[in-house]
């Protein structure tokens, strides 16, 4: 047949495949010229092509030597050439699961590198000719030129890694997954680690480190053990080398149990730091006869330093009645030496180099500071001491009786009790009641230490504590029934719970108290106080 030079009207327009009419020159959509004839392949025009007649020949632009042994006609007409008014493009060589024609290009036509960075080009077939085409579907005549499947590794030997996993019953499905690949392609169904660099092998990834098991290290006799998992060796900087968690500084738990005397301390439930500090000892008179001390301190938190200034002023106090009470020193006077001494002693924390105190004239404003409560018993009798408002309670081991509390707060609230202004319970209301007005400092008005000396005539517990747990048990009433009735045979644990009972009761400050059980001998009778 004879082709005419104008082109019949086609069924539907070729660029927006609308219904056409016969006898249109123009699409009445998109105003397509229908008379126009298509440039040919060479020009790539764009435009949209309805897929071409099943069994169409596979023939890619510039690809002149392609033929396939099933195409029905040899002599088909080049692609892009006119017959019939009707031009025909090179047909796909396959489709996907959702029917849409593969691309007719293989990724080889172009150069390029593939996700190892190798030139596309050269770089191997696939074993078989194209997986993806039909069997006797076309081929590629030319040598050089090869098809490359992206998700397929080329094998040593040729072949792709996943056709021989799958030649081997262990084919690799996961897209990137390198390691089973190899896996597969070996052999003997492992990757050999020491191969070929060249070959494409890949080593067998490392252990994943969350599943690894870490036999952690365990500590050597003497080494601190984390106080999480129980197990783990502390490191110098306060972790745990097994589970990384921050062990408790040393004074924000501490306990001390003589024979006599315990003392527990703890930093609490809001304060970052324990500014409490405590000492607790035993010595002996002149004439045998025992002595035990306790010495309980409480830093200012508006100062400086004042976790330094309490264990300044404890130790100090410690070491001189250890020293005077020896010597024959009666108790009272020996507890007013010590005051003095650790007051010297936090004062000592704010002098200054000479010339060190230009940088900040207002240095010696804002010295560190602390309270100091002491009692010792020695003699038959009970020797208290403070300077603020740390206390010490008597608690009787019969709780019927009554009970005590043996110091005067250096506090607003006190002062405005013993001047008669307020009562107790509203004193202690105010927001001011824990302001000091007496303390152990260089920028304390004037030194006062108060002592007084008791001989209880029945057994019971001295109660030496700081705010951080009177706050929660302040009457002696509420200390009492606080108070553990086991206190007397087991100190320790009497501490241990209360200072429970004041976390409990939401340990706003730090909490320290010491307690000694106090005995009377056959002879004791009566009860005397003398305060200086």
């Amino acid at each position: 047949m004879s082709q005419s030079h104008q082109q019949p009207a086609l069924p539907t327009c070729p660029g927006c495949e609308e219904p056409l009419d016969a006898g249109d020159r123009f699409c009445g959509a998109c105003g397509h010229d229908l008379s126009a004839v298509p440039t040919g392949p060479g020009d790539r025009p764009t435009m949209a092509v309805a897929a071409p007649p099943a069994g169409q020949a596979e023939a890619g632009p510039g690809d002149a030597g392609r033929a396939g042994a099933g195409t029905p006609d040899a002599g088909a007409p080049r692609a892009g050439a006119v017959e019939g008014g009707a031009v025909r493009w090179p047909a796909a060589a396959e489709t996907d699961s959702s029917d849409v024609p593969a691309p007719v290009h293989s990724p080889a036509d172009v150069p390029g590198t593939d996700s190892d960075g190798r030139p596309l080009t050269g770089q191997g077939a696939e074993s078989g000719g194209d997986a993806g085409a039909a069997p006797g579907g076309p081929a590629h005549e030319e040598a050089g030129a090869v098809r490359v499947r992206h998700d397929h590794r080329a094998a040593p030997g040729g072949g792709t890694a996943t056709g021989a996993a799958a030649d081997a019953g262990g084919a690799a499905r996961t897209t990137g997954d390198r390691a089973a690949a190899v896996a597969g392609a070996a052999p003997d169904g492992a990757a050999e680690p020491g191969g070929d660099p060249d070959s494409g092998d890949f080593p067998l990834a490392a252990p994943d480190p969350r599943t690894a098991e870490h036999a952690p290290a365990a500590p050597a006799a003497g080494e601190k053990v984390c106080v999480a998992c129980r197990s783990g060796r502390v490191d110098p900087d306060g972790y745990c080398e097994n589970c990384g968690h921050a062990q408790p500084r040393e004074r924000d738990h501490m306990e001390q149990e003589l024979d006599t005397v315990a003392a527990v301390s703890d930093r609490g439930l809001r304060h970052h730091r324990n500014e409490d500090s405590f000492a607790v000892s035993s010595t002996a008179l002149p004439d045998g006869s025992p002595a035990v001390v306790a010495i309980v301190c409480d830093g200012v938190s508006s100062a400086s330093r004042p976790d330094e200034a309490s264990a300044a002023a404890a130790t100090a106090a410690n070491e001189a009645l250890l020293a005077s009470l020896p010597r024959g020193t009666h108790p009272q006077q020996a507890m007013h030496e010590a005051i003095v001494a650790a007051s010297e002693a936090v004062n000592a924390l704010a002098q200054e180099p000479a010339g060190a105190m230009g940088h900040d004239a207002h240095r010696h404003q804002n010295a560190p500071a602390c309270t100091l409560v002491g009692a010792v018993v020695a003699g038959g009798l009970l020797i208290v001491g403070w300077v603020g408002d740390s206390r010490v309670y008597w608690v009787p081991e019969d709780r019927t009786r009554p009970t005590a509390r043996l110091t005067e707060d250096d506090s607003w609230a006190a002062q405005m009790v013993a001047a008669g202004l307020m009562n107790e319970a509203e004193a202690y209301a105010d927001d001011r009641a824990h302001a000091i007005t007496g303390w152990l400092g260089a920028d304390a008005y004037e030194l006062e230490p108060h002592t007084a000396a008791f001989k209880p005539d029945r057994p019971g517990l001295v109660v030496v504590c700081t705010d951080g747990l009177w706050n929660y048990a302040e009457s002696g009433e509420e200390m009492a029934a606080a108070v553990p009735a086991d206190a007397q045979e087991r100190p320790l644990h009497a501490a241990q719970v209360l200072v429970g009972h004041a976390l409990d009761g939401g340990g706003h400050d730090n909490v320290t108290v010491a307690l000694l059980p106090f005995a009377v001998g056959p002879d004791g009778a009566g009860s005397a106080r003398e305060s200086v």
